[in-house]
């Protein structure tokens, strides 16, 4: 018989989009489920209850700190068992939020990737791993997902306890239905030729993952190279700007945010990605299983999932010049696109659902075994 656990994220989405398998595991297993977060209002399924919190994405809001109030005095009159909190701020917020109680449930941060690293700037990069060292004692577990992450925890002892796991697990399986004829009726929709090649990014609009170096990239590649960056976000419009600016405009498609994502993926000819960093990104491993080859930057959590040359091709963050000289050469041989694709496809099922829930689920278990509270200090 479980107990009482509560999931924290930013926005409500990323607990729809990435955790609804693990909240209906803890209810299976007979566990209450509650979930607290921001952004708009979703329904959220096999959850008992959702919190509403007015969480903003700036670290320094006052709508934070009131949020982490509201937290602590609902953890109080729930007395949950096991605290597992997503999104760095979600995660700061959380538990600043248990230095209310004199005693803790146990708490896991899964870490969906640090936002510094070693190029960050040195007053960011501080102020973030500062804020970090300063929840350690209250972190029992930190689940990371990529090499730099994890040596990072380990190194600067960010949790109790440290571990890295294949990220949460991609529903693999919803590639295996596409219809053969997705790529062609896609096409005709959108007025795409059958003989251009296809570029698919699809991601927020944010600074972060910096589609502005794609567009870039696109001015130095043939006019029969088109590019598709699928989301929404504050940078969309800048990001439309430029293309415009830079006679692009019937070049780069923004569809917007599309549900049918296996098709768009049967439609285009490679995937590429220019984030800043990463943990372990869906869209690259959703590529790499529907069988495009990837161009992405050469960041922590893309150097996890690629081997250079062998599963996809990397390229320096930021070199727009380099980036279209990787696309090219996909462009230009359709033997080095059938291999990297196989090679991408075969490597990526490791991060299937059906292998990873089982790894991440064992971890939860595991703390919760361990004792139920921590008596704080």
């Amino acid at each position: 018989m479980g107990g009482k656990v509560l999931f924290t994220a930013s926005t409500c989405s990323h607990i729809v989009n990435f955790h609804l398998p693990y909240l209906r595991k803890f209810r299976e297993e007979g566990w209450t489920v509650h979930v607290a977060c921001g952004g708009a209002p979703m329904p959220i399924p096999d959850v008992e209850r959702v919190i509403d919190l007015p969480f903003e994405k700036s670290m320094w809001s006052p709508k934070n700190l009131r949020a982490a109030i509201r937290l602590s005095d609902e953890m109080r009159r729930e007395c949950y068992d096991l605290i597992v909190t997503h999104t760095s701020l979600a995660a700061f917020f959380t538990r600043l939020a248990l230095w209310g109680l004199e005693e803790r449930p146990r708490v896991a941060n899964m870490v969906h990737g640090y936002l510094f690293d070693d190029e960050t700037p040195w007053l960011k990069r501080n102020l973030l791993l500062g804020a970090e060292r300063w929840m350690a004692g209250d972190t029992d577990l930190v689940l990371t997902m990529n090499r730099w992450d994890y040596e990072t925890a380990k190194k600067y002892q960010l949790g109790r306890r440290v571990a890295n796991v294949p990220g949460v697990g991609v529903d693999l399986s919803r590639f295996d239905g596409v219809l053969p004829d997705s790529r062609r009726r896609l096409r005709k929709e959108l007025g795409i030729p059958e003989n251009a090649f296809v570029l698919i990014y699809a991601a927020e609009f944010s600074k972060r993952k910096s589609q502005n170096v794609i567009i870039r990239a696109l001015k130095r590649l043939p006019g029969r190279v088109l590019l598709i960056l699928a989301g929404e976000g504050a940078l969309r419009e800048e990001c439309q700007k430029l293309a415009r600016g830079l006679g692009l405009e019937e070049r780069v498609l923004f569809p917007g945010q599309v549900r049918d994502i296996p098709a768009w993926y049967a439609m285009a000819d490679a995937a590429v990605s220019a984030s800043r960093s990463e943990g372990l990104p869906f869209n690259v491993m959703e590529a790499m299983y529907a069988g495009l080859p990837v161009v992405a930057s050469q960041v922590k959590g893309h150097s996890d999932l690629i081997e250079d040359g062998v599963t996809g091709l990397l390229y320096p963050y930021g070199d727009d010049r380099a980036c279209a000289e990787r696309i090219a050469r996909l462009t230009t041989s359709v033997k080095l696109r059938r291999e990297l694709a196989q090679n991408a496809k075969a490597d990526v099922e490791r991060y299937g659902l059906d292998r990873v829930l089982p790894v991440v689920w064992g971890r939860y278990s595991k703390l919760y075994a361990a004792s139920r509270h921590v008596v704080r200090q």
